[in-house]
């Protein structure tokens, strides 16, 4: 049975979702701008997987008769001072969007909307990782970010990373 609560909390998702996707690709360029491809590389996938978010919770919505009503997106308003401000940005980011999570899964509870607790118990998880991620990029930066041959080197392990679809059945 829909909860209102649930539901908006949910469609309020879809757009942090979206949002994060379109902060992410602001993060790329700006890396782009600084010559710093792996970095844009790895915020373009941060970007993507954000998109895939967004859908998996516009699929689950879907999958349970409840209305997804798209909202607008606000585009991303940040200037950078150093390459160290996205990083810092993108964990604080992480971490709101974690407390919003938190939320849902909350009021999912309150209401004993069990499908939905264990659809998020995989975003959760994710978030943890996110987190984590964010924290060990900021990590690597202090150490190596104030030399340039070392960063170099870090922006070439960042141009490693590639897309991978999440796998999480609806």
């Amino acid at each position: 049975m829909e909860n209102k609560k649930v539901s908006n909390l949910l469609n309020d998702q879809v757009k942090k979702e979206f949002y994060s996707a379109y902060l992410y690709l602001d993060m790329s360029n700006y890396y782009t701008e600084q010559g710093l491809d792996g970095f844009a590389n790895w915020f373009k996938v941060q970007a993507q997987e954000e998109r895939d978010h967004a859908m998996l919770f516009m699929q689950y919505m879907q999958n349970n008769n409840l209305k997804v009503t798209l909202q607008t997106i606000d585009s991303p308003v940040k200037e950078y001072a150093s390459a160290m401000e996205p990083l810092k940005a993108s964990l604080e980011h992480e971490q709101y969007v974690t407390e919003s999570i938190h939320l849902i899964y909350d009021a999912a509870f309150s209401v004993k909307d069990f499908r939905t607790m264990q659809f998020l118990d995989w975003f959760i998880k994710e978030q943890g990782e996110e987190e984590k991620n964010a924290t060990d990029l900021i990590r690597k930066m202090e150490l190596y970010g104030d030399d340039s041959k070392s960063l170099y080197m870090l922006d070439q392990e960042l141009a490693t990373r590639i897309y991978a679809a999440p796998t999480l059945v609806l």
